[in-house]
């Protein structure tokens, strides 16, 4: 025999892995972050316009330029105010369709985007304004918070949106657009 004592070895540094049927551990902040970055599925979203002050068919043109994603949009439509005070003049509506990652509240935050650069004024509600931007529908999404309702709560009650988004998507109002609802929709022409 030798004088040799027997060499140590290194410790491994493979972590013992958890015994089946254990929960996994929570997330981290950096897997949180990593999982928000992943790039979303591109949903059809449809967001309502309306002006009825100033130059009407110019606010809508301009909102359109400047909402993200927007592929198609609605001929538009006249009709008289619903609610709000008396003596207003009429709203010049339509529709824009988009196709876009964006989530509901990013699109609410690109249509008040809009209607301040329409320099929309909020003194009562239903009142007269520039320029209005309601998101309709986003994909699948639902939301119900104070200041975000999606699908949007009174959209299948009013004619005024309804004529135009069946102009882009009309599967979705079979069934829904009645004659009554229609009554007072005006065609407009396009933008």
């Amino acid at each position: 025999m030798t004088g040799r004592r027997p060499r140590p070895q290194a410790p491994t540094s493979r972590r013992p892995h958890p015994p089946a049927g254990d929960a996994p551990s929570p997330p981290t902040a950096e897997s949180a972050l990593q999982e928000r970055r992943q790039p979303r599925e591109p949903v059809r979203a449809f967001l309502a316009l309306g002006s009825n002050l100033g130059d009407r068919r110019a606010y809508l043109r301009q909102a359109v330029g400047r909402l993200p994603d927007v592929v198609g949009v609605s001929h538009t439509y006249e009709t008289d105010p619903v609610g709000g005070p008396p003596g207003q003049g009429a709203y010049l509506n339509c529709v824009v369709e988009l196709r876009t990652t964006r989530t509901a509240r990013e699109l609410l935050t690109a249509a008040q985007a809009a209607e301040a650069a329409a320099a929309r004024v909020r003194m009562e509600r239903w009142g007269p304004r520039t320029l209005d931007v309601d998101v309709l529908l986003v994909g699948e999404e639902t939301i119900d918070e104070p200041d975000l309702v999606v699908p949007h709560p009174r959209m299948w009650e009013r004619g005024f949106v309804l004529v135009p988004l069946a102009d882009l998507a009309p599967e979705l109002v079979i069934g829904r657009l009645t004659s009554e609802l229609a009554r007072g929709v005006r065609p407009a022409g396009k933008l």
